[in-house]
């Protein structure tokens, strides 16, 4: 099985990366985009095929490591 694991910063929470990167994209003449955050995509390939234990232990790993949740959200896909 393969998991997608998505972490995004919590709305409110400063952004000083996607500030940069939106300064960057306007000096380069793209004045259209009105906000940029960024984030992280981790991609997982779990062993066996139950899909709800795989659900639980994404979940465990997303609390302990892969993600800050007390500034950071997540959210995660499962293929196969």
């Amino acid at each position: 099985m393969k998991a997608k694991v998505f972490v995004t910063l919590k709305r409110g929470v400063l952004d000083p990366q996607g500030k940069a990167v939106l300064h960057s994209l306007h000096d380069m003449g793209y004045g259209e985009v009105g906000d940029v955050r960024m984030g992280k995509m981790i991609e997982l390939s779990l062993d066996g095929t139950d899909r709800a234990k795989a659900e639980g232990r994404l979940k465990e790993m997303c609390e302990k490591l892969l993600a800050n949740t007390v500034i950071e959200s997540y959210r995660f896909e499962i293929e196969g």
